[in-house]
């Protein structure tokens, strides 16, 4: 079975999937599309195992097992599905909440790393399972950065206020830069390629990020610069995907936050088709068809492949103790890292149970699971990946199909507006 043989059996998938929701589920797609995965590997399974060989089913599961996840969703979704999310974010929304966004994606991943770290190392020595404090923390590390992909679904879902509403996409868009950074950092020293400096690893993450940023708007302004000078909404479009493109593939050549890079210029170029000006009602009409046509499409694929990565996971069910302890603590820990804003917004009366809608709107999803399964082979890594996996599939499941329900439950009384935010959010 080649590539386009893979693809069509995905097209096919998801259109089914889709149709079968929007006709008679109505549920979030994204969990809609992990179950749809579930299910077919499931299947794939039973009939592999059912039929006799050779058969399609064992070739369907030799292509998935043998597609490079994490290559496909850092090295190549990773760059639209940005860029299209932070398109939807308000920037000036954004700006008000910086303190709010750029502590829980700084300060919060890094808190977050070390709690859950420590916690799962405990529980695995209360468990009797050969899990170090070093791999406790990759752990840690990989699964602290809420999953912009799976947040920006979940966020379309649910009746929030702006400002609540921004400090949840904005985290979500920016922490996985750092987490990202802080992974590799962390996964050097359990894998004794490298001592633990914290100075050094803070330092890195603030070139990486500080740099990235820069890049993004850099690149960004100059794009905008070059529509400016003509009206042609299929140039513009063709101009907006080269600079998604472009921004996180030169990031990454130079050693910068290629996911950083793209949220910023995505960012740009959605305040700039918001406040109009640059291009035309065509251009706007015609650049966010174009880019939401990418989100929904692209998204689509990426949870149905994480459904389907169940193929692939090494799963011990020994373990289940160790995945239930994991999903309990990184709950907790959300509730740790979110306490103080969600104070805030709670003492601000903007927001009613606003600590409980930034904790269960922290989902994880597919980028944690990517760079689980980019751990080297052997020591703990079915430890890690087995316990990654069952988080991000409760997350993306449970709190994913229940966020919206929870924010319309707490949403504030019809008619009552966003009070004029301070500058200090």
């Amino acid at each position: 079975m080649n590539a386009f043989d893979l693809a069509a059996v995905f097209l096919v998938l998801i259109g089914a999937a889709g149709w079968l929701n929007a006709r008679l589920l109505h549920r979030p797609p994204a969990a809609i599309m992990v179950l749809s995965g579930l299910a077919g590997a499931g299947l794939l399974i039973l009939a592999e195992r059912l039929l006799p060989a050779p058969n399609a089913a064992s070739a369907l599961v030799r292509a998935i097992q043998t597609l490079d996840f994490p290559r496909t969703v850092i090295g190549y979704m990773l760059a639209f599905l940005l860029f299209a999310g932070a398109m939807q974010v308000s920037l000036p929304e954004l700006r008000r909440r910086l303190w709010a966004v750029g502590s829980l994606a700084t300060v919060g991943v890094a808190a977050s790393t070390v709690v859950v770290g420590l916690g799962l190392w405990l529980g695995a020595r209360g468990l009797g399972l050969a899990l170090s404090l070093p791999w406790a923390l990759v752990f840690g590390a990989l699964i602290s950065p809420t999953d912009p992909i799976a947040v920006l679904a979940a966020v379309r879902q649910g009746n929030l206020s702006k400002g609540l509403e921004a400090v949840l996409q904005g985290e979500a868009l920016f922490n996985d830069g750092v987490g990202i950074v802080v992974f590799y950092a962390v996964l050097t020293f359990a894998t004794g390629a490298g001592g633990l400096n914290p100075a050094r690893a803070l330092g890195a993450v603030a070139l990486e990020a500080l740099g990235g940023l820069a890049l993004g708007w850099a690149a960004a302004w100059a794009t905008i610069r070059i529509m400016r000078t003509i009206d042609d909404y299929a140039v513009e479009v063709s101009l907006s995907l080269a600079l998604a493109v472009g921004v996180y593939a030169l990031a990454g050549e130079l050693h910068l936050s290629g996911p950083i890079a793209v949220v910023v210029a995505g960012l740009m170029v959605g305040d700039c088709a918001a406040r109009g000006g640059a291009m035309s009602e065509t251009t706007q009409t015609h650049l966010r068809g174009f880019w939401t046509l990418i989100d929904e499409n692209l998204n689509a694929i990426l949870f149905l492949l994480l459904g389907l990565e169940l193929l692939v996971i090494p799963f011990d069910l020994r373990l289940g103790g160790l995945w239930a302890l994991a999903i309990g603590l990184v709950l907790l820990t959300r509730v740790f890292v979110v306490l103080p804003w969600g104070a805030y917004f709670r003492f601000r009366g903007q927001e009613r149970g606003a600590g409980l809608l930034l904790t269960w709107g922290g989902l994880h999803g597919a980028l944690s699971l990517a760079m689980a399964l980019s751990l080297p082979a052997g020591g703990p890594r079915q430890i890690v990946l087995s316990t990654t996996f069952a988080v991000v599939i409760f997350s993306v499941l449970a709190q994913g199909l229940t966020f919206g329900r929870l924010a319309a439950r707490l949403a504030r009384p019809s008619g009552q507006t966003d009070p004029a935010p301070a500058a200090d959010q």
